[in-house]
């Protein structure tokens, strides 16, 4: 037995180094150290020995194997093609990192907050998980709204909402604090929309509030054309058509004049002239009173636009999916300003 794991070792041992090729290499190492190999062939003839000879026998033969795969990997490395060494040429210029900035929708949200500010607004935020209290109930949305239906809103467990507006901080401003109340409520909202170039479950709104004595239309449709002239340009007109939202009573719909074409016509505004940017009316007084203002001494204006709807127009997207997939090279085309 010892006789034949020595001439084993010799045989294993020539053929590998008469291996020239990586190929070569592999078939003699699955040949002798392979389950069903030689040295596996040996290791059943052990039960066959002596009960003295079986202990050294067993040591030779685990010996051997751990030589023999030493010697084969040690070959096999040694034929592996070796990569070559890629020069480096010091001369010339290093390449510049990219400098990160900010996403579309953060430069358009900063645009309108800005502005908004220096009309006199401030800024406030409220939770994105909402009770239905807030997210409806006070803001006038009767039961049988298609808004309330879960096909367009997500409901949680014991009265909570995902909420489907930032209308709800309006309410929890005004609980905390008697007019004068001049805020907007930017933030993500939510609906069950299903995604697609122009619709998606997570999007981005500001609302703007007023509340205080003798406010009127007029003033909604005056901060409005100045807010829209401040973010378009002077030659932004707008108009007021009539709609219905539970919030507001008087309620109109918001439309700019296109300021692709300034009114003239185009693809983006299809032929009309005019971009539909949002919502907006007089407080109803169902509101104001279910937050405890005296309806007798109090009026107020509030509007709702969307930050990706103008985002999409402002940088010429198709797509409003382009605005989340986190595509670098979407994102490399903006620039801080």
């Amino acid at each position: 037995m010892r006789e034949q794991i020595e001439s084993l070792r010799r045989e294993a041992v020539g053929e590998l180094a008469g291996a020239t090729t990586l190929q070569e290499a592999e078939t003699v190492k699955f040949k002798y150290l392979g389950r069903k190999g030689r040295i596996a062939d040996l290791f059943k003839l052990v039960p066959t020995a002596g009960a003295l000879d079986r202990p050294r026998i067993g040591q030779l033969l685990n010996e051997l194997r751990a030589e023999l795969e030493a010697q084969v990997e040690a070959r096999i490395a040694a034929l592996k093609p070796v990569k070559p060494r890629v020069s480096v040429d010091v001369t010339l210029p290093g390449r510049k990192p990219f400098e990160g900035t900010y996403h579309p929708l953060t430069l358009v949200l900063r645009e309108i907050v800005d502005i908004f500010r220096s009309m006199g607004f401030r800024v406030a935020e409220g939770p994105e998980i909402e009770l239905v209290r807030y997210n409806f109930d006070m803001l006038n949305t009767p039961p049988w709204h298609p808004s309330r239906d879960e096909t367009d809103t997500i409901y949680l467990p014991n009265g909570f909402v995902v909420r489907t507006e930032t209308s709800p901080v309006q309410i929890r401003v005004m609980e905390s604090q008697k007019p004068p109340v001049r805020i907007i409520s930017p933030g993500r909202v939510y609906r069950r929309d299903r995604p697609d170039a122009t619709h998606s479950p997570m999007f981005h709104q500001v609302e703007g509030l007023y509340v205080d004595e003798g406010v009127t239309m007029a003033d909604l449709k005056g901060t409005l054309l100045a807010f829209y002239r401040r973010l378009f340009g002077q030659h932004t007109q707008i108009r007021l058509r009539p709609h219905f939202f539970p919030f507001t009573e008087p309620s109109a719909e918001v439309d700019v004049t296109c300021f692709f074409c300034e009114g003239c016509g185009c693809r983006i505004c299809k032929q009309a002239g005019w971009l539909e940017m949002g919502g907006s009316g007089m407080v109803d007084p169902n509101v104001l009173a279910g937050v405890g203002y005296d309806i007798e001494k109090y009026t107020g204006y509030a509007f709702g636009l969307g930050i990706d709807r103008i985002a999409m127009l402002r940088f010429g997207l198709d797509n409003i999916r382009l605005l989340v997939d986190n595509d670098l090279r979407f994102l490399r085309q903006f620039e801080v300003v």
